[in-house]
């Protein structure tokens, strides 16, 4: 195992790849060999992972919580770029630096591998080279739906967006609970100001962005960080969605046999 990593909260005796998606899809001699180069690492909300210009010893994927990717302007000012949630990998394999910081968004839990056998098992390991070709693809569909969100004008559209990636992409994470058939209670699980970053606004206009939502009747809010959807349909009009069959589950227009469980 890896010993801990400076600044790390520390790392659990055993590195537990259950709960990964892609991992389940790997051969057991695969998954074995990854067991051998793993550690857990443990990080506190606000503190750094992997900095900018920095080719990082590991390959790291997210096991819980979430990480923010953070880029620092040329005055000084930092932005949020994009988030990495459960079952996103990070570290460029096969490639150098890293552009951007990642920092803990919330307290979360690493699995990194160490880098130089890491990408000498996807070498020799189809199934792993499968897995991280995918994540790849995965990234850019990612950046392409973000370039979509902030190409609309307004701070509202870009929230609804945001929103809509809760109950859909990130819904294992941001699903809170059902209510009826076709309503979803969602959490939002960065804090007020992070979100305001990401969505390239100040957190006064997202909190006015929320409350004319609210008053439009297509959320709920039960407290600052946990709404309630009444409207999947609307909501996906408001963000300018084209209507997907996944939105259309979500919002209960499907037949009930074909709907989400």
């Amino acid at each position: 195992m890896l010993e801990d990593r400076p600044g790390s909260l520390g790392s659990a005796d055993i590195c537990v790849l259950s709960g990964i998606p892609q991992f389940a899809a790997l051969s057991q001699e695969t998954r074995d060999a990854l067991q051998q180069i793993c550690q857990v690492t443990r990080y506190a909300a606000g503190q750094g992972v992997v900095h900018a210009g920095e080719t990082a010893a590991f390959i790291g994927t997210v096991r819980a919580g979430i990480l923010r990717m953070q880029k620092t302007l040329h005055d000084g000012r930092q932005h949020i770029v994009g988030l990495l949630v459960q079952g996103d990998m990070f570290g460029r394999v096969f490639d150098g630096p890293l552009h951007f910081d990642i920092e803990a968004a919330t307290p979360a839990e690493v699995l990194s591998f160490r880098r130089a056998p890491f990408e000498a098992l996807v070498s020799r390991s189809p199934d792993l080279d499968r897995a991280v070709v995918l994540n790849l693809l995965g990234e850019l569909d990612r950046a392409r739906d973000w370039m979509i969100v902030l190409a609309n004008p307004r701070v509202r559209g870009r929230l609804a967006a945001f929103l809509l990636m809760l109950c859909t992409r990130l819904r294992g994470i941001a699903t809170q609970a059902t209510d009826g058939a076709d309503r979803l209670q969602v959490r939002i699980p960065i804090g007020r100001a992070d979100l305001a970053q990401l969505l390239g606004s100040r957190p006064e206009s997202v909190s006015r962005a929320l409350h004319a939502l609210a008053d439009d009747g297509l959320i709920d809010i039960i407290r600052p960080d946990l709404l309630g959807i009444r409207d999947m349909g609307l909501l996906a009009e408001e963000a300018g969605e084209h209507d997907s069959e996944e939105i259309a589950l979500l919002s209960g227009r499907l037949p009930a046999t074909r709907r989400l469980g």
